[in-house]
C-alpha cells in the first residue's frame, strides 16, 4: 500500500502546478480549507494551498493532519535566496527551518518560540531522498528561514544571513508547517525552489520573470521528489 503525504502550497499557480500531475482526483471542503486528494503512482497526495503567511500555513497543515493522518508532510512552492551559492531555479531542502521575525526576550534565542526548539529539524530520510535526485536542477541542502514578510530590501536579507549563517533561502509558512508536524510528531521537510537571488540589483523583478518564464520547468523537479518518496 503506498503511502499518503500532504503537500502544502501557499499560492494558486504552485498548486495548479502538483494538482497537474495527480489522477484520480476529489475535492473536500473541511472547514475553511479546500483539500485536493489524488493519486501520483502508488501514493495518495492531499493537496492543500493554504495561503500566504504563518498563520495559514499552521491551520492548514493541522486541519491535514486531523483529517488525513498523512505519513508525511512537504512544503513546496518557491523561496528567496538569501545565499550567493544559489541561482535562480536551484531548490533548497530543507535540513531545519527556523523563524526570522521572532523575538521572546533576551533569554530566549532570536527566532525561538519559548518552550520549543529554535531550529526545527527535516525529516532525515526526506531530506537524503531529495538531496539524492537525478534532475538538472540543482539540489542544495541546507536552512529555510520563515517570517510573515515578503522581502525584497537586501539589507533586511543581510540581517537574516548574520543572525542565521547558514540560512540559504527565506519564506513565509515552512518553519509555521515544521513547528505543527514538531508538535503532532509528523516526518516534514520543504521543498523550495528559488525564483530570486541575493545581490541582483532587480531583486523583485527576478521574482516576477520567474513565473513568467521558469516555473514550468523547474516544478518537474518537485514532481521528481514526490514520486521519489
Amino acid at each position: 500500500m503506498g503511502k499518503k503525504i500532504g503537500v502544502l502550497t501557499a499560492m494558486s499557480v504552485e498548486f495548479k502546478q502538483i494538482a497537474s500531475i495527480l489522477t484520480d482526483t476529489k475535492l473536500e471542503k473541511i472547514g475553511p480549507q479546500e483539500f485536493l486528494t489524488g493519486k501520483l503512482d502508488d501514493k495518495t497526495i492531499v493537496l492543500l494551498q493554504c495561503g500566504i503567511g504563518k498563520v495559514n500555513a499552521a491551520t492548514g497543515v493541522t486541519n491535514l493532519i486531523i483529517n488525513f493522518k498523512p505519513d508525511s508532510v512537504v512544503s513546496t512552492g518557491v523561496a528567496g535566496g538569501i545565499d550567493t551559492c544559489l541561482r535562480i531555479m536551484d531548490v533548497v531542502v530543507s535540513t531545519a527551518t527556523c523563524y526570522h521575525d521572532v523575538s521572546c526576550g533576551d533569554d530566549v534565542d532570536p527566532g525561538q518560540v519559548q518552550g520549543l526548539p529554535r531550529f526545527f529539524e527535516s525529516d532525515k530520510a526526506m531530506s537524503e531522498t531529495a538531496i539524492s535526485l537525478s534532475s538538472d536542477v540543482r539540489i542544495v541542502p541546507g536552512l529555510i528561514c520563515t517570517g510573515d514578510q515578503f522581502i525584497t530590501n537586501r539589507n533586511q536579507l543581510n540581517v537574516i544571513k548574520a543572525t542565521y549563517p547558514d540560512g540559504l533561502a527565506v519564506d513565509m509558512e515552512s518553519a509555521a508547517i515544521a513547528q505543527v508536524c514538531h508538535l503532532y510528531d509528523v516526518p516534514f521537510v520543504s521543498f523550495r525552489i528559488i525564483s530570486d537571488t541575493p545581490g541582483a540589483e532587480e531583486h523583485f523583478e527576478e521574482y516576477l520573470n520567474f513565473w513568467q518564464t521558469m516555473a514550468d520547468k523547474s516544478f518537474a523537479v518537485t514532481r521528481l521528489f514526490l514520486n521519489s518518496l
